[in-house]
This record gives C-alpha cells, structure tokens and sequence, in this order.
C-alpha cells in the first residue's frame, strides 16, 4: 500500500473546557481526494489548522510523508507547508496585488523568484483553470466569484503540491459554475498526482470530487466509506447529514 502523504493519530485539541477535537484519526495517501463532511462546530477548521501546523495538538501526533512533524517549527516546518497547496472557502485574495502576484505570491515571498520569470509561471498556471493572460494585471474586484475562485485554485497549485487542501471550495457559487470548479478541481489534482483534502457542506460537490467521504462530528471521525455508498452508510448521523434532516442524532446548531 502507498504510504499516506498526511496522517493523524489520535489528535486532540481543546480551548479550556471546549474539546474541540477528541481523537481524530485520519490519513490520505498520494493521488487519493478526501472529503471531510461536518457540521458547524464539529472541529473541521482546527483540524484543518493542526494538519498545516498552524496549531499544535494537545496530544497525539501528525505525520507528514512518514515524518513525525507534531512539533516541528521554523525551516522544517517551512519546508513541509511547501509541499502543500490551499484553497481558502473566501478565496483569500489580496486586494491590493493583481491577479498575477497573487498566484505567484509564494514564488514571490518565499522562494524569491524574479518577478518577469513568477509572472510567466503565473500567466502559465492561469491558463491550467481556464483564465487567459488578458486577466494577470486586473485586480480581484474586477473579476466575478467563479473567476476569483478559479485565481485561487491557481494559487493552490502553482508549486505543484503534493498535497492540496480545499476549504469549502464552492461556497457562494450558483450550481453551473460550482459545477465547472468541481471539474477544475478534479482535472488539476490528477494532473498533479496529488492528494486532497476537501472540507464542503456541498453535497453535489462532495460526490463529484470524492474517492471517499468521512465525517467528523464531535471532534472524531465516526464514519469513512468510498464515495459511491455514500447515500447507504449505514449510519445515522451520516444519512441525516448528507439527506439534510432536521430531525435524527444531530441537534441543529440554532
């Protein structure tokens, strides 16, 4: 078997009384796409924060590529978060910069890459996500939601990662262009042989983009199955979930 590209064992996270994650065991290997499925509340984002090393674990550990890297810091740190992509559920771009600088923002700040020589690696990536050159010297504003999505999808994949992660990567979208993202997503992922991890409510975009779905409530994953048995889990929190019912397990966050 491949060995997993990230893995958690047993993380757990909290903030004083607030057990956030309580046990969270997951792993994904190169080539694999991962969606996670959860509820407001049930430990997504810090399970996010911890797996990029933007937050250490209270106990137990993450490997990255075989490496124990629960607490590194500083180069070896650094080093890991390069091999990683990220797209952001808001899309995070800079205001202030044009297209182009922020695709090639890391190029830019972190390996500092000559300008002429980021701007054509970036013009270059904004044709992998359908975008022409025409857009590199706009501004974000002046793009719609899908296009902002699709820069920040090249921002992700720029460095080719071998690992991408997707926060909630269709949010505010209308179903057709949530639609093309999903393609993109999928196209730039195998052509990378990356792994992915996905965090969406969308279930559209869940069942696309998945070889398997797992589910995290309560800061554990209580459920991992393929994709395909998705609607036949076996497991009521997951049936609710996925069919959007009031009324099961799970109590509406309200």
């Amino acid at each position: 078997m491949t060995q997993p590209i990230l893995e958690l064992k047993d993380v757990k996270k909290s903030f004083g009384s607030n057990h956030v994650l309580r046990g969270v065991n997951i792993d994904v290997s190169p080539g694999q796409s991962l969606v996670i499925l959860g509820g407001s509340g049930s430990g997504k984002s810090v399970m996010l924060k911890n797996a990029l090393g933007l937050m250490t674990p209270d106990s137990g550990k993450i490997f990255f590529d075989g490496d124990d890297v629960t607490h590194e810091q500083g180069k070896e740190r650094e080093a890991m978060r390069a091999r990683m992509g990220m797209l952001f559920q808001s899309g995070a771009l800079f205001d202030s910069l044009p297209v182009w600088e922020n695709v090639a923002f890391r190029l830019l700040n972190a390996e500092k890459m000559k300008r002429a020589e980021a701007k054509e690696r970036a013009i270059d990536t904004l044709k992998k996500v359908r975008l022409g050159a025409s857009i590199a010297d706009l501004y974000p504003a002046e793009l719609s939601g899908g296009m902002q999505k699709r820069v920040a999808l090249a921002r992700a994949i720029i460095t080719k990662p071998e690992l991408i992660f997707f926060d909630e990567p269709t949010t505010g979208l209308d179903p057709i262009t949530a639609d093309a993202i999903n393609d993109l997503i999928i196209e730039q992922v195998k052509a990378l042989g990356a792994a992915s991890i996905s965090i969406t409510h969308d279930m559209a975009s869940a069942r696309k983009i998945a070889d398997e779905i797992a589910m995290l409530f309560e800061g554990e994953i209580i459920w991992r199955g393929p994709a395909d048995i998705i609607d036949n889990s076996g497991n009521d929190y997951v049936d609710q979930f996925v069919h959007g019912r009031a009324e099961g397990p799970i109590q509406p966050a309200i």
